[in-house]
């Protein structure tokens, strides 16, 4: 029996936790801030700012989600009109 540590397989990770984080990092720029700077400040205006943040990707995916389901029934109304 080999004592060497099997690598597991990369898990994906959910797509919207990729965008939810890339507009999280969007937001904290746009306002001066970092992840890394963030511990530089008051507990409480981190907070703040985690919390405007957090709406910030929850309204920017909400968004996008509301635009490819447009664009889905786009394309499948066009479907059936190009097919009948």
């Amino acid at each position: 029996m080999s004592t060497e540590p099997v690598e597991a397989p990369l898990v994906e990770e959910d797509p919207h936790a990729l965008m939810e984080r890339t507009f999280i990092l969007e937001y904290l720029k746009s306002h001066g801030h970092t992840l890394e700077t963030l511990h530089q400040l008051p507990e409480e205006q981190v907070r703040k700012l985690m919390t405007e943040a957090s709406t910030y990707a929850s309204v920017r995916l909400t968004e996008l989600e509301a635009r490819a389901r447009f664009v889905t029934e786009v394309h499948g109304t066009v479907s059936t009109a190009q097919s009948g």
